[in-house]
């Protein structure tokens, strides 16, 4: 398994939404270095979503419930695609960016190093820092 982390403006579409419609299509991804990650996302990868805006924090997370397909929001020449995510949990603890950029446990996170990008992957052992703390003992993750 793989672990990705996903930037989403809370406004335009939040965690909270993809609990309630349960799984949806993660399309509009206009960069060719996260649309390649994309591409590279395998079914049952768990995904931490990050809200940005004002809160900026991770807040919860996701999982790849399909595969890279042609985005339906895109021209069809173009190449971009798109990727079906489905609901996992909301967190008990969120971490914030200030917070994330203070810990040398996650210094070398791509979330810090390329702020940009709107999808990345996450290494196991930030993956595993980030699980342990954001989790409660009624949360099972791994």
């Amino acid at each position: 398994m793989n672990y990705w982390l996903i930037k989403t403006e809370p406004k335009s579409y939040s965690l909270e939404d993809l609990r309630v419609k349960k799984r949806d299509i993660w399309d509009g991804v206009r960069n060719f270095q996260a649309r390649n990650y994309l591409d590279k996302m395998n079914l049952g990868d768990r995904i931490f979503v990050y809200h940005s805006g004002k809160q900026k924090s991770i807040v919860g997370m996701a999982t790849v419930s399909k595969t890279a397909f042609p985005d339906p929001s895109a021209d069809g020449s173009d190449g971009w695609l798109a990727t079906e995510i489905a609901y996992y949990c909301h967190f008990p603890n969120t971490l914030s960016l200030k917070s994330i950029k203070s810990l040398p446990a996650l210094e070398n996170l791509l979330l810090i190093k390329q702020p940009r990008l709107s999808v990345m992957p996450v290494e196991r052992h930030h993956a595993d820092w980030l699980l342990n703390y954001l989790k409660d003992e009624k949360t099972e993750l791994l």
